[in-house]
């Protein structure tokens, strides 16, 4: 496949995806524009992130520190792309030794996943005079093979947050698990709005909890009926990982 090929695929998925995320906001009496689509870019050249960001997004999330920190020096200088605009999205497993690589770069940090590494954001934000934007990551359906605080933990988890300076908590994050058959991940994605709530009930200080990352792209539609703000695609924008 050329690149012009790819760049066509692109914005041809983007149509896809935007009326998809019309429907779905129609359908759960919500607003389309509330909705946050942040491109996956693990794996994606440069050259495509410029052409998503000429149809507009300017979202990008990526797992890896090293990668994310790579691609924003590549399109740093640029002229096809505004750094400015970009806001850059830490959505995979992070450990304490990469926070000071990408800590006071990104928009948020989307995998808070242990205390700990809360200390090392804090530490390391307030080192630098900054706030950091975080989600904790909860590990929805309790799978062995994922990172995520439990479900049954969160309430407490977030409480202890309030102990940190310069870490400001805006939601949550979550990967359901891959099923064939979006609509069965509904009962996990109907949990995280239950552990939201519960946790704005419970936990003082919380009115910058606002957000929930959800939604794939085998499942975005159902999250957002479920309540996400945030969605998460990669292969349903870019195709198949080059």
């Amino acid at each position: 496949m050329n690149e012009n090929d790819k760049k066509s695929i692109i914005a041809e998925n983007l149509v896809k995806i935007k009326q998809t995320i019309a429907l779905a906001a129609e359908k759960s009496g919500r607003n389309p524009k509330d909705i946050t689509l942040v491109a996956v870019t693990k794996t994606i050249e440069p050259q495509y992130l410029i052409e998503a960001q000429k149809l507009g997004i300017n979202h990008f999330g990526e797992n890896r520190a090293q990668e994310m920190l790579t691609k924003m020096q590549s399109l740093e200088n640029n002229p096809e792309f505004s750094s400015k605009d970009a806001q850059w999205h830490m959505i995979g497993h992070i450990q304490r030794n990469k926070i000071k690589m990408i800590a006071d770069k990104v928009s948020m940090i989307h995998s808070l996943d242990s205390f700990r590494l809360a200390e090392e954001i804090g530490k390391f934000a307030k080192s630098r005079e900054i706030i950091v934007d975080v989600l904790i990551e909860i590990n929805i359906a309790n799978e062995p093979s994922k990172f995520g605080i439990s479900p049954m933990d969160a309430v407490e988890f977030a409480a202890t947050l309030q102990k940190l300076e310069n870490i400001r908590l805006r939601g949550l994050m979550c990967v359901a698990p891959y099923v064939e058959i979006a609509e069965r991940n509904r009962i996990y994605f109907q949990l995280m709005s239950e552990i939201m709530l519960d946790i704005k009930r419970n936990v003082p200080h919380n009115e910058y909890m606002t957000v929930l990352s959800m939604g794939m792209t085998n499942d975005y539609e159902i999250a957002i009926e479920e309540g996400a703000g945030v969605i998460r695609i990669g292969t349903g924008l870019f195709g198949g990982r080059l």
